[in-house]
């Protein structure tokens, strides 16, 4: 019986025990636990400092300071014509009173000895150029050559010692990086501005020149054009050019000429007064499952022939550089020169293959005449047209036969009685025909393979 009373006695000693360490030592770890989890739900706001150190990470004074005093201020002065229906009446057409406008814009320093890369329409016209430093110092500018194609003029002032921007790598850009724009808004001189890279390549419809313009959300306004702009480091990156907007003002997005595109025209400029353009030498057609450039054909006697590219191709990269879709492609090219050696990687039949491939100079296969840009025309698309001679539109800028529906893909057959049959002989029509305006009779052949003749009246 004591037996049983001592064993009953050291049972309940030791449930006592057990109980007492189950609420001093493990019930408490579990609520700790719990109180842990709850910490770490952070709130909407927050001070935690690492956040915030992330946050202000980000300088962009060093770049501000390094670009802005080489960022100048362009004055286009221009001689216009006020129409006088009076004085026509008696003296005949074209008779006016001659006034002067002054346009403005930004240009960017490129070299310590006064050399100011600017947009051709910034002083396109112009009878007289001022150029006015961040230091308030004036000068006048010399014009030393444009390319309208790319929207890149060239002017260069008598000093020395000036800040200057270097070239950075447009290509080496990555959507979402930071980007400041330097520039002259609204006559504000000196004015900086920050985004991102929203887009590269960029294809603005119906702007008539380059097909790859890098995007950005950087405020850009009236005045910017020309300006530069650039990356964190203060290296160009693009040539400020236009603004999407309805109302002529920031309203979201704006577009730059990529760096490398501008320094190969400027180059141009420099050596030769002109620029010369390079081409693969094949056509391209849009194919909507494709990511890359579909090769519809090539041309003969071109570097792409030659290299052993063929019809079904799909371009992939340039050089190492992707390509999603032809106004990639249309970058890369632009920034490259005839002659120079290229990598063109394909897809042929799901196999990658490379090609090194020496670019043709566009005039040989490509000239331009009265807005429009004429090009040869392929066995098979005669034979599908059902023709024998004539040129292809491959683009065209003269408003006035847009308005007749003339558009790429159609081909002339003559001009003012003049028959076409290669690029040589738009070459004559242009020494007998001065402007557009003398085109009195042109003969087509639409997209549905329908002759068509304009005549003057149109």
């Amino acid at each position: 019986m004591k037996q049983n009373i001592k064993l009953f006695v050291v049972a309940l000693l030791g449930g006592f025990i057990s109980l007492t360490l189950y609420n001093r030592l493990i019930t408490p770890e579990r609520q700790q636990v719990n109180q842990t989890e709850t910490v770490n739900h952070f709130p909407v706001y927050t001070n935690n400092s690492k956040l915030v150190a992330a946050e202000n990470s980000v300088d962009f004074t060093t770049a501000a300071e390094a670009t802005v005093n080489a960022v100048v201020h362009v004055t286009n002065t221009s001689v216009g014509v006020q129409q006088d229906p009076f004085s026509q009446l008696f003296f005949g057409q074209g008779y006016g009173r001659e006034y002067k406008r002054v346009g403005t814009g930004s240009g960017v320093l490129i070299s310590p000895d006064g050399y100011i890369i600017t947009n051709n329409h910034v002083i396109d016209n112009a009878t007289d150029l001022e150029i006015v430093l961040n230091n308030k110092k004036r000068y006048k500018a010399e014009l030393i050559g444009t390319d309208k194609a790319t929207d890149i003029a060239l002017l260069k002032i008598d000093a020395e010692d000036l800040h200057y921007i270097t070239f950075g790598d447009s290509d080496a850009t990555k959507i979402g990086e930071w980007a400041l724009a330097v520039g002259n808004p609204y006559n504000l001189t000196s004015t900086v501005t920050a985004g991102i890279i929203s887009a590269k390549g960029r294809d603005l419809e119906g702007d008539g020149r380059i097909e790859s313009y890098i995007q950005t959300d950087a405020a850009v306004n009236p005045g910017n054009s020309g300006g530069a702009l650039v990356n964190t480091r203060g290296e160009l990156i693009g040539i400020n050019t236009a603004i999407s907007s309805q109302t002529g003002s920031f309203v979201g997005y704006s577009f730059a000429v990529p760096s490398n595109i501008a320094k190969r025209v400027v180059e141009d400029l420099m050596e030769n007064g002109t620029v010369k353009r390079a081409v693969l030498g094949i056509s391209t057609e849009l194919k909507e499952d494709v990511n890359g450039v579909y090769v519809s054909e090539v041309s003969e006697n071109t570097g792409a022939k030659k290299a052993g590219l063929q019809s079904g191709d799909i371009i992939t990269k340039l050089d190492n550089n992707t390509i999603h879709k032809f106004s990639d492609l249309v970058g890369q090219l632009t920034a490259k020169r005839p002659g120079d050696q290229v990598l063109v990687t394909v897809n042929r039949d799901g196999i990658t293959k490379d090609f090194k491939v020496k670019l043709s100079e566009i005039n040989d296969m490509i000239t331009e005449a009265f807005g429009i840009q004429f090009g040869g025309l392929s066995d098979s698309y005669k034979k599908k047209m059902n023709i024998n001679s004539g040129l292809m539109v491959k683009k065209i800028n003269n408003r006035g036969l847009q308005k007749l529906g003339i558009r790429p893909g159609y081909v002339i057959l003559s001009i003012n009685n003049q028959k076409i049959n290669s690029l040589s002989d738009v070459e004559k029509i242009k020494s007998l025909v001065e402007n557009e305006e003398d085109i009195n009779k042109l003969v087509v052949v639409n997209l549905n393979g329908d002759r068509e003749t304009f005549s003057r009246g149109w």
